[in-house]
């Protein structure tokens, strides 16, 4: 890597940053002890600065040093990053200088970057040991299966109590749990959270749906409906409906229905729905969206009832599974839209948000209940047949 310096440095400054450079494999500045730290695969090394004049405009001379010696270039950092972001993704081979740049906003780049080793995860944990970049480099399978996957998971669960969004901390549960990477005692304890701040069981849902903590029994009728459906089992709708009635399946309904009760905001809102859209995904047969409870009740109604539907045959073997396809199928067309045009007038949060988003929750709910072996509440009913 070729050396840089400037004039403007103070002579043995320049020289130390020099040989840091050299022998680096990822740069920070420690702008409050005016410190570069490098990675050095050893004890890191520290060049203590020396300023002879403004201390910001001291480190400005002190990264254009870097940028010039990694990119080319005193000012060409941001020109690189803004086209590096907009690609989205970067190569391996271009992400070495964007760790020897001590540039927050370039070490986060290289973190969600695809493809990365574990080597280069450790290096840019180094440079910016945060939970976002923590989070961009768990969503790597690389660096999930190495030594680094737990060292992450670690530290971002040991951050849970202080994240403030409820969109992060999904998130965050949900990358955590992935491979095995926390213990038991600490997947407990995060689900133990779940009682006072439900959003919590979100991360489970996206990565434990069939093996979420606390089961609870098998719905009464599930050893019955699977003898039913035996000879279709293969078919979507009967897996799907013999997983739902399952322990795993009744304690993933009655997790969603905790969550459904009381949603802080309209994150948590969207985040279930999407959970939900993903679990069904294998009943849907058509890419259709529904912006109305009632419409998308009255759709997989014909669908159930139709005689030459896929639910036909089901129905034939257990003519009182119809409330249950009905139930699932509505679950299975929710998402996204069901909210988008209340919350495309509204920002509302908490009890607000809960009374104008009612009439879907409310629809929700009783499919849940539906599918947990209850009545319906109130809104849209599923009666038995």
């Amino acid at each position: 890597m070729a050396t840089a310096t400037s004039t403007e440095l103070r002579a043995e400054d320049a020289l130390k940053l020099n040989v840091l450079i050299a022998n680096a494999q990822a740069i920070r500045i420690d702008e409050g002890t005016l410190c570069v730290r490098g990675m050095t695969g050893g004890d890191d090394a520290t060049v203590v600065l020396n300023p002879n004049c403004a201390p910001e405009k001291y480190l400005r001379l002190v990264r254009e040093m870097l940028s010039t010696s990694a990119l080319g270039s005193p000012r060409g950092y941001p020109v690189y990053l803004r086209r590096w972001t907009r690609m989205g993704e970067m190569k391996n081979t271009r992400l070495e200088p964007l760790l020897m740049l001590a540039e927050d906003e370039a070490v986060i780049a290289a973190a969600r970057a695809g493809g990365l080793t574990d080597d280069l995860a450790a290096r840019i944990w180094w440079a910016l040991p945060t939970a976002e970049v923590a989070r961009y480099l768990l969503e790597h399978p690389g660096v999930v299966r190495g030594s680094m996957g737990p060292v992450l998971a670690d530290y971002l669960a040991e951050y849970l109590p202080f994240e403030e969004s409820p969109g992060a901390l999904i998130e965050t549960v949900r990358l955590i749990l992935q491979a095995e990477l926390i213990s038991d005692a600490k997947r407990r304890e995060i689900w133990r959270r779940g009682g006072r701040k439900s959003h919590y069981y979100l991360g489970f849902l996206r990565s434990l749906p069939d093996a979420l903590p606390d089961p609870r029994p098998a719905r009464a009728d599930h050893p019955a409906v699977a003898r039913g459906l035996a000879p279709v089992a293969a078919e979507p709708l009967a897996a799907q409906l013999i997983r739902v009635l399952s322990a795993p399946g009744q304690t993933y309904m009655s997790t969603c229905a905790r969550v459904l009760r009381k949603p802080i905001d309209q994150d948590v809102v969207v985040e279930l729905l999407d959970a939900m859209h993903d679990y069904f995904a294998p009943l849907r047969t058509e890419d259709r969206e529904f912006g109305d409870p009632d419409a998308l009740q009255h759709h997989v109604a014909a669908m159930v009832r139709a005689a030459d539907s896929r639910c036909a045959p089901l129905r034939r073997r257990l003519p009182g599974i119809a409330a249950d396809l009905e139930a699932m199928l509505f679950l299975a067309y929710s998402g996204e839209p069901l909210v988008r045009p209340i919350f495309a007038r509204t920002d509302a949060v908490g009890s607000v948000m809960r009374n104008k988003i009612a009439p879907v929750t409310q629809a929700l709910m009783a499919a849940i209940n539906r599918l947990l072996g209850g009545s319906s509440t109130s809104g849209t009913t599923y009666p038995n047949r």
